[in-house]
């Protein structure tokens, strides 16, 4: 991948990237106007929270790429979120992880976010992972604890840097396939189809525990993202010999007690059998991380951030 090496503050909506893009690549959006809307929510979603962010772009082989910061000091942790996830979706990860450790998200190009919409139409995976390893090194980033949920799990996994210290996978991407039981593929397939608030928060209450609602702003997120954004298939497992080879520095893996699509009792052999790893099953959480549940997210985290002295 070609770098420019520039950093410079994210241009205005009105403005998009107009590198030109083989037939190999997709944009995230459907129209211009879905673009537009989404990127606005994003917009006055950051310029809205109520602690201190920074923002900067990175002109990169991939585009424009935004990255979203909170926290004083170097940066110890690059939190890679999950698909149609980006850092204003992903703010209450930013306030709980910028609490204790100066903290960076990545919007993922050809996700749904401030950054280039195209992404590959094959091997996605494998470009993902370049991409972090490009803006690590444009970022200068030493030393730094790679935080993935879900798809940015397998994003995090499928990078290989020097400057790696350490990865925290939540909800992990990249071990299994997704499991999509017959209730869960009914009520994405109605919100795919006409996304509504109802038919959105029907479908996110698959992804808490039993007896928990989703968050009102994820919803609202996520029908927006519904009515404007291109689906993304679930990435399919990783290869055994990368995931080996990753074990070589410290990981945690942790899951949601209630996650539908990585059940922990599927999940769990195939962690422990590619990265000699125990499963961490986080109690009353499902696939997603809702704000209660990230203290002992961050708790799982600190594991490898600030590991115990011998």
């Amino acid at each position: 991948m070609t770098s420019h090496g520039r950093t410079a503050a994210i241009g205005t909506l009105d403005e998009p990237r107009t590198t030109p893009h083989t037939g190999t690549m997709q944009a995230v959006y459907k129209s211009e106007r879905g673009r537009r809307a989404v990127q606005q929510w994003c917009s006055q979603a950051l310029a809205g929270a109520d602690f201190p962010i920074s923002t900067m772009a990175l002109d990169t082989g991939a585009g424009w790429i935004q990255l979203t910061s909170a926290g004083t000091g170097r940066p110890r942790i690059l939190m890679v979120p999950g698909t149609g996830s980006n850092a204003a979706a992903a703010l209450p990860w930013l306030r709980a992880l910028s609490a204790r450790w100066p903290t960076t998200i990545v919007d993922l190009p050809g996700q749904p976010g401030l950054s280039d919409q195209y992404r590959p139409r094959r091997a996605r995976l494998a470009w993902y992972g370049r991409v972090l390893e490009e803006i690590l090194a444009l970022t200068q980033m030493d030393d730094v604890v790679l935080v993935g949920n879900s798809l940015g799990a397998a994003v995090a996994l499928a990078a290989s840097s020097p400057r790696i210290a350490a990865r925290a996978l939540i909800s992990p991407a990249g071990y299994i396939r997704l499991t999509i039981d017959p209730k869960l593929a009914s009520a994405s397939a109605a919100w795919l189809l006409r996304p509504t608030v109802d038919r959105t928060r029907s479908m996110l209450r698959l992804f808490v525990a039993s007896g928990q609602n989703p968050p009102e702003t994820e919803v609202e997120w996520m029908t927006l993202v519904a009515a404007n954004c291109r689906t993304t298939l679930a990435p399919p497992p990783l290869p055994a010999q990368l995931l080996t080879d990753r074990a070589q520095r410290p990981c945690v893996v942790g899951v949601g007690e209630h996650d539908r699509f990585l059940p922990p009792r599927r999940l769990a052999p195939a962690v422990r059998r590619s990265m000699n790893l125990d499963l961490r099953v986080l109690p009353k959480m499902g696939h997603l991380t809702t704000p209660e549940h990230l203290d002992g997210v961050a708790n799982l985290i600190a594991e490898v951030v600030d590991p115990p002295r011998s």
